[in-house]
């Protein structure tokens, strides 16, 4: 649902610069060798920013190829662009997969129950499914072993229900040797099936930091997601080229001074050093804030105010005794701006990924192109 700007940033919102998810996209293409195409990983409401939106701009940019974890994401995707492909990269419930086929999703098939499964709901459906097939190469979490994915393939392919469409891996980037392994066991596969005359049309085994560590080995294509939203490869040369896209910000709903010795909230164990002024702000642990005690900080008029207390479900604390004019209304950025999502995602522990997808559901998503407001969304429609 839409909503009006000022009660979007009445409490807690997220700011999505489309500007730079734009940027980030064609960043992305740039690094893509000639033949390969991206597919965007639009999976966890794409990370956080959220997926309709998100999907209608890089449409706008040309992009045709998305990828999601569900079958309920890839039909929201597909009602935001009914001509849109999409390729469901994990389990299809059997409940779902009629439909799927009858929309004509992608469906991935990684074992001989999954390819059961999908050739019921093809028959049932009247119509062949389309499948990529995903080979377990190293990673040990979704596909079938290389000695039996040639065999899987070739049944699907007989049976008449299934067109083969895709072939597909996923690195588990612990080292290049082992990568080089994995890449080297999902090749061995397609090349099989190409002795046997059966044809791949697209084999893909990269993401985001696999683009730019193995350009040699794109392949037909490149699942990327983390990067069109600003988190750039540990290590990579270049990391301006992926901004960003996300700011999460929060209201000062009080502002008060508190003696030297107290606690905050709920915390017992972390008494202040000083009489501070401390400010309350309108955010929780519910809006996607990690749970922290007395770690980490906020940007509140351009300077930093650590977080002190721990972190509450709606409401935490931050020490603004340095800030002496913050007021009551104020914005404090959480994450952007200054706060970046390296140094956010580690005071929690958490992957960079995570920091950004977790973002809360009751959290309003604004819109902003070239500095203008496109459109706001309420979070929990």
């Amino acid at each position: 649902m839409r909503i009006a700007y000022d009660e979007a940033v009445s409490r807690c919102w997220a700011e999505v610069d489309l500007t730079r998810l734009a940027q980030n996209y064609r960043n992305a293409r740039a690094h893509l060798r000639a033949g390969a195409q991206l597919i965007c990983v639009l999976k966890a409401d794409a990370y956080g920013l959220g997926a309709p939106m998100i999907a209608r701009r890089l449409w706008r940019e040309g992009q045709r190829f998305f990828a999601v974890a569900s079958y309920n994401e890839a039909a929201q995707i597909r009602r935001a662009l009914p001509a849109s492909e999409v390729l469901v990269l994990g389990l299809c419930g059997a409940a779902q997969l009629r439909r799927a086929v009858e929309a004509g999703m992608l469906l991935t098939v990684f074992s001989q129950p999954c390819a059961d499964a999908v050739c019921a709901a093809a028959q049932a459906a009247g119509k062949p499914a389309r499948v990529h097939v995903k080979v377990e190469t190293g990673l040990n979490r979704l596909g079938f072993a290389p000695e039996d994915a040639v065999q899987a393939c070739a049944r699907l392919r007989a049976g008449g229900l299934v067109r083969l469409e895709g072939l597909f891996t996923h690195l588990a980037l612990r080292s290049r040797e082992e990568d080089m392994r994995q890449l080297a066991r999902l090749r061995g596969v397609r090349d099989a099936l190409g002795a046997q005359g059966i044809p791949v049309p697209m084999t893909h085994a990269l993401d985001s930091i696999g683009m730019v560590r193995y350009p040699e080995d794109q392949m037909d294509a490149v699942r990327t997601g983390a990067w069109l939203y600003g988190v750039y490869p540990r290590g990579y040369a270049h990391p301006e080229e992926s901004r960003l896209a996300l700011t999460v910000k929060a209201r000062i709903a009080q502002m008060h001074r508190v003696e030297a010795g107290a606690c905050l909230g709920y915390d017992e164990t972390h008494p202040l050093a000083r009489e501070s002024v401390v400010a309350t702000l309108s955010a929780g642990y519910i809006d996607g804030y990690p749970r922290l005690n007395s770690v980490g900080a906020v940007e509140i008029r351009g300077r930093r105010a650590p977080v002190v207390g721990l972190v509450c479900m709606d409401q935490m604390m931050v020490d603004v005794t340095d800030i002496p004019d913050a007021a009551p209304g104020d914005e404090a950025v959480l994450l952007g701006g200054g706060i970046g999502v390296d140094e956010y995602a580690a005071w929690a522990g958490l992957n960079r990924n995570e920091a950004l997808a977790r973002t809360g559901r009751r959290v309003p998503r604004v819109y902003v192109e070239d500095g203008r407001v496109t459109d706001i969304l309420e979070a929990m429609d």
